[in-house]
């Protein structure tokens, strides 16, 4: 997981939110510890039990109302308990003005005050998505993300063995590359997993031979993407004759990233093999199976239902022969 500071939260949305700062300015550098925000609506009035002080608070119509009908004195009260509770940063939406206690108490705690112009639930809804991408689980593996029929693949195996080779012939056939070389996995919602590239080696290529390419300008817009949902994992490797490689495919196979199953292919390479049109049909077969269609085991189960009919009218025949 990303560390997150109250710094790196603020110039990331304040243009987006129309943040500004206003008190507090030396707590820029407190952690955010939490992917989710919270109304500190109870925490005014003086109820703290089970209050989230981890999370950013946010005080929008409602809480600013509330405290416009106490007096100074009851308000400087409620606002030095609340900043008192150490929390990363609050933010005023809509574009309230804030008491003067609340900046006061913000320079005196270091708790760093924020207003914006945004409403409330627009914040709350892009802070947390903003959050949650920090926060999520991160690694980083070898290997090409392309789109195949918008099927998210991940190609894996050894150096040289032609991954970026293949990548490249798949975007040549109307596909799209998200990343080539290195991809950056995140785990989202704990159930799904997306790759996009470093920013530094964004749309390039590496091949053998022309070198550095860059995909955008070559094939244009709609080859390229900047991220991804894996939904399978192929691996390509040398062919090796000793090895024997499934060639039915009736029982799937799994590769585990981030504690994420994923479906997982090995794709031996020798020359004359088209290994991006195989990856084609890998990912239309992909798209069979998740509609409840396995080719492989629909052919098995008709073999099997043939072959068992074919032995009752045998045992028929007989039965009928013995009467007579």
């Amino acid at each position: 997981m990303q560390e997150v500071t109250v710094r790196d939260f603020y110039n990331s949305l304040k243009d987006h939110l129309g943040m500004e700062l206003v008190g507090g300015e030396k707590g820029l550098r407190r952690k955010i510890k939490e992917p989710t925000l919270n109304r500190p609506g109870l925490a005014l009035v003086g109820y703290y039990d089970f209050f989230p002080h981890r999370r950013i608070q946010v005080i929008g119509f409602v809480e600013m109302s509330f405290l416009k009908t106490l007096n100074k004195e009851e308000r400087t009260k409620m606002i030095r308990a609340f900043f008192s509770k150490k929390v990363p940063c609050c933010i005023i939406t809509r574009h309230f003005v804030p008491f003067k206690e609340m900046i006061e108490e913000a320079d005196r705690t270091g708790v760093v005050l924020f207003r914006s112009n945004s409403i409330t639930k627009l914040l709350i809804n892009e802070a947390t998505l903003y959050l949650e991408d920090k926060f999520s689980p991160q690694i980083t593996m070898s290997g090409d993300l392309v789109e195949v029929y918008g099927i998210g693949i991940l190609i894996i195996g050894e150096s040289g063995v032609g991954k970026s080779e293949c990548a490249l012939s798949i975007v040549s056939k109307g596909h799209r590359l998200i990343s080539d070389d290195i991809v950056i996995i995140k785990l989202r919602d704990r159930k799904d997993l997306i790759g996009n590239c470093a920013e530094v080696t964004k749309y390039h290529m590496e091949i053998r031979g022309p070198g550095i390419i860059n995909i955008e300008q070559l094939f244009g817009a709609g080859s390229v993407r900047e991220y991804k949902k894996i939904d399978m994992v192929v691996s390509l490797e040398d062919w090796d004759v000793e090895k024997e490689y499934d060639r039915v495919g009736i029982d799937e196979n799994f590769f585990t990233i981030l504690g994420i199953k994923l479906p997982y292919m090995v794709i031996p390479v020798k020359p004359g093999r088209d290994v991006a049109l195989i990856i084609e049909v890998a990912a239309l077969n992909h798209r069979l199976r998740k509609l409840g269609r396995n080719s492989a085991k629909d052919l098995n189960d008709s073999l099997i239902k043939r072959m068992t009919g074919g032995s009752k009218k045998i045992a028929g025949v007989k039965k009928r022969k013995k009467k007579r």
